[in-house]
């Protein structure tokens, strides 16, 4: 407990330490001049001084009591203190749902090493970014999922991002699935801003076991008021068909589709050509999503001179309750 007090303790008047110098200065003197200044008698002999009482070792004692006591006041003086500060952020966040592609054409190397790991990269960096928001992940490919619902818990986010890679959903490309399973992420939300980052590097393939299109997603998200961004993320020109470095595939980038749902929501589309362009993305993103925080602050300081004044006064008491009564000298 004393350690922990001496660990967190400072001092106001550091200045006023010094003085703890002449503490062994006034040792010094006082052994030194001790024997000059007790009065002395002629005695026929020495013998009785032979025998040696309690009193014998504790002559001294009053004298420490009261260096003691002179240390506690120089102590008190310098104004010990413990400061606790306590740092709050406050503020109105947005709800944003990161709802990202994985499927197999995001191993493409257009991006190095490859897609996947640049948006799994710069998306941390915009999740640490925004410190006061609730973030959730959707992935998509040939199915959605909710990889994590909204949260404020940033470090667990970031480890579900971590953790992304592509194959871990049946492959394909099922954008209306993936922005509808992100809206309904959304639905529950109390925040008066609610936006979705939609990055996908292909165009809606539609098998058999589709169940939301596209066009419906849209409609949903308008309905239910949330802004959507879309970002198209190839290296290749335009929204031709490409070869692509993961394994000979081929994928389109839709980008009618994603302007579309981009502009009907009140968002904006982006096309990222490589990594530093998918950074000003979510950098130019995170500027026109603002988030109002406030960071207080509070500071609480905790005298503790009293107790070392107590203490003081304590050794004093003792000092002369055992220099009057059990060490009293004569004279």
């Amino acid at each position: 407990m004393l350690y922990n007090w001496l660990q967190n303790i400072s001092f106001a008047y550091v200045w006023v330490l010094p003085a703890l110098i002449l503490l062994p200065v006034i040792v010094w003197l006082y052994y030194k001049n001790n024997p000059f200044i007790k009065s002395a008698f002629k005695i026929s002999t020495a013998e009785a001084f032979n025998i040696k009482t309690g009193k014998n070792y504790l002559i001294h004692f009053p004298f420490w009591l009261r260096l003691l006591a002179l240390a506690s006041l120089i102590l008190a003086l310098a104004r010990p203190q413990i400061i606790n500060t306590d740092t709050k952020t406050k503020g109105e966040g947005i709800d944003i749902i990161l709802c990202l592609d994985v499927s197999g054409s995001m191993l493409s190397q257009d991006f190095l090493p490859n897609r996947i790991e640049v948006a799994k990269a710069v998306a941390a960096d915009f999740v640490q970014q925004r410190r006061v928001d609730q973030i959730g992940i959707v992935i998509f490919s040939g199915e959605s999922f909710t990889l994590s619902p909204l949260t404020s818990n940033h470090t667990a986010l970031l480890e579900q991002i971590k953790g992304l890679r592509s194959g871990m959903l049946q492959d394909g490309t099922l954008i209306g699935e993936g922005l509808a399973t992100s809206v309904q992420r959304l639905n529950q939300s109390k925040s008066a801003s609610k936006v979705i980052i939609l990055l996908t590097d292909g165009k809606e393939e539609a098998p058999d076991t589709r169940i939301i299109d596209p066009i419906t997603a849209l409609d949903i998200a308008k309905a239910k008021g949330v802004k959507v961004y879309t970002i198209g993320m190839a290296a290749v020109p335009g929204a031709s068909r490409a070869r692509m470095a993961y394994g000979g595939a081929t994928t389109a980038l839709d980008e009618g589709l994603l302007r579309r749902i981009a502009s009907e929501t009140g968002g904006i589309y982006f096309r990222a050509t490589d990594r530093n362009r998918l950074q000003d993305v979510y950098d130019q993103i995170d500027r026109l999503e603002k988030s109002t925080f406030e960071r207080v602050t509070t500071t609480r300081i905790h005298e503790q001179f009293f107790y070392l004044v107590m203490a003081a006064l304590f050794f004093l008491l003792v000092e002369l309750i055992l220099r009057y009564t059990y060490l009293r000298t004569f004279p």
